[in-house]
């Protein structure tokens, strides 16, 4: 009695993920052009470049140092910034913002611009408790690197749409 109750349970479940129009997310299908490709970022060893080589290489992508034949994804504007979001009555900070921007466009190998230059942003707040400062220079790396991530997916992504 109790296996069919959750049986029945089990199937009520995927019938209203699938009417909702749920479904698991795969791969991005990158261009053909980009089978090899330079990555040309203003810094290459910031946490959001080495997701960005992470996520394109999962994505069949091999990034290349050598120009001879290859696509080039170059990304001029990888900017990471902390502003104050509020202030409290003791007129010390109490909310930080941390944003992020990527701008990037995708060329061919001779140069011709496959998707023109893109601009993706994301930010987040965060308390700051001057009491435990450790606990949020935690959090502000944290909510960096998960920016970060984001943002290379949403490129990846944006990537896969060109030519559809």
């Amino acid at each position: 009695m109790m296996k069919s109750i959750r049986l029945l349970c089990f199937l009520a479940m995927l019938t209203l993920l699938n009417a909702c129009g749920f479904h698991l997310q795969s791969k991005p299908e990158l261009p053909p052009e980009m089978q090899r490709t330079v990555l040309e970022i203003q810094s290459p060893y910031s946490q959001f470049a080495r997701r960005l080589e992470t996520h394109l290489e999962q994505s069949g992508v091999n990034v290349v140092t050598a120009l001879d034949g290859a696509a080039i994804l170059e990304v001029p504007v990888n900017s990471t910034r902390k502003e104050i979001q509020s202030i409290g009555d003791n007129a010390r900070v109490r909310e930080f913002r941390v944003r992020h921007t990527v701008q990037f466009r995708l060329l061919d190998s001779d140069g011709t611009e496959m998707i023109p230059l893109q601009t993706f942003e994301q930010s987040r707040v965060y308390s700051f408790d001057e009491q435990d400062i450790l606990a949020a220079e935690r959090e502000d790396e944290f909510l960096r690197n998960d920016l970060a991530d984001n943002l290379a997916r949403m490129v990846v992504r944006r990537l896969g749409t060109y030519g559809k």
